[in-house]
């Protein structure tokens, strides 16, 4: 795995952002871990998340790419940290572009915040986690009706590696359905190898117990 996967698990769990214990999920599933990154608070939290971020979209698209979308409200903050993050890691200017709830109708009108999409451009995708994929039901048909743009990806925190609307990660079913790559920075199953019965910082995040309930979600949930 590689170094920076590692810091970003921890860096989660510091920010308490990654926790385990029982929670119930937006889709009524009973998970035993939970990820929020409304957590990310301080500015030196979100420049170090932007950095995360741009190291894994650069793993996987490169530099090919003119436009981050973070589709509101979370995206927001996560595209602004990431292009700020990507321009000092790798020199290149990448715009930044969200959508809001409602288009404004004066003064900066329309439903874009940032960069306008034009024709040609090549957008990459930057959300916090995708469970069931929703959330691209609203976000690519706000996207593709601005501009003729090229998708070029979509970028999580998290995989969480669990079936969506069928028996694929939501993940594949993106990749399926609309057709461009759907990566994250981190995998569950990544979290899991680096936490298990290791001491983090003197804590054991995921003990036997914590395992075994993993391993029975995923034996009901997981893709």
């Amino acid at each position: 795995m590689e170094n920076y996967k590692k810091e970003f698990i921890g860096f989660m769990v510091d920010c308490q952002v990654l926790k385990f214990g029982e929670f119930i999920l937006k889709s009524g599933r009973k998970s035993p871990f939970f990820m929020n990154a409304g957590a990310y608070v301080t500015g030196a939290q979100l420049r170090k998340l932007g950095e995360y971020y741009a190291r894994a979209i650069h793993e996987h698209y490169g530099d090919g790419f003119d436009v981050l979308f973070g589709p509101a409200y979370k995206g927001i903050p996560l595209s602004v940290a990431t292009t700020m993050a990507y321009s000092e890691l790798y020199g290149k200017e990448i715009r930044y572009c969200s959508n809001r709830k409602e288009a404004k109708d004066h003064g900066d009108t329309g439903i874009l915040l940032g960069s306008k999409l034009a024709d040609g451009d090549k957008v990459v995708i930057i959300e916090d986690v995708t469970t069931s994929g929703k959330s691209m039901e609203e976000t690519v048909p706000i996207i593709r009706a601005q501009a003729d743009i090229q998708i070029k990806g979509l970028m999580v925190s998290l995989n969480r590696m669990e079936k969506g609307k069928g028996e694929k990660s939501a993940l594949e079913e993106i990749k399926e359905l609309y057709g461009f790559d759907a990566n994250a920075i981190v995998t569950m199953e990544e979290v899991t190898e680096y936490l298990y019965n290791k001491p983090y910082k003197g804590n054991i995040y995921i003990n036997d117990g914590m395992k075994a309930a993993i391993d029975s979600y995923y034996a009901q949930y997981g893709a």
